[in-house]
């Protein structure tokens, strides 16, 4: 028997470029402020935690970086075992930002959970990470 899995696909324009939205995603305390505390860097073999309030400690690991442009992590290893992708493309003066969090088990019931909750989640995340970044420019 094979589980189904799921992926949830976002993507969100973002009125500052690459290099902002790169430090939004990888700078720790940036990050804290659109989505979760957590020792995030981009750096392959990286482990960090993100502080999910309510959800607990996430526990992550970074398998992929191309600077500016892709970010890949695992996200709750042992429970959720899902992975995070980041992509971000240069789109006029901003930029489009891509997610991708895939390998939902829908077959478990914390997976379909997960997958339901994180899909309605996700779209209103990434709209905070404009302000975020407005905040930060101030």
């Amino acid at each position: 028997m094979t589980a189904e899995l799921r992926t949830i696909h976002c993507d969100q324009f973002i009125a500052h470029p690459p290099q902002a939205v790169w430090r939004a995603l990888t700078d720790p305390e940036l990050h804290a402020h659109w989505w979760a505390a957590g020792d995030v860097r981009a750096e392959v073999g990286h482990r960090f935690t993100l502080d999910m309030g309510q959800w607990g400690h996430q526990e992550c690991e970074v398998l992929a970086v191309e600077p500016e442009r892709l970010l890949s992590y695992s996200f709750a290893p042992g429970t959720l075992d899902t992975t995070v992708t980041w992509r971000l493309e240069a789109e006029g003066t901003g930029t489009r930002l891509f997610l991708d969090h895939a390998g939902f088990d829908l077959d478990s019931p914390l997976g379909k959970a997960a997958f339901e909750g994180m899909g309605r989640g996700w779209p209103g995340l990434l709209r905070r990470i404009e302000p975020a970044l407005d905040a930060a420019a101030r």
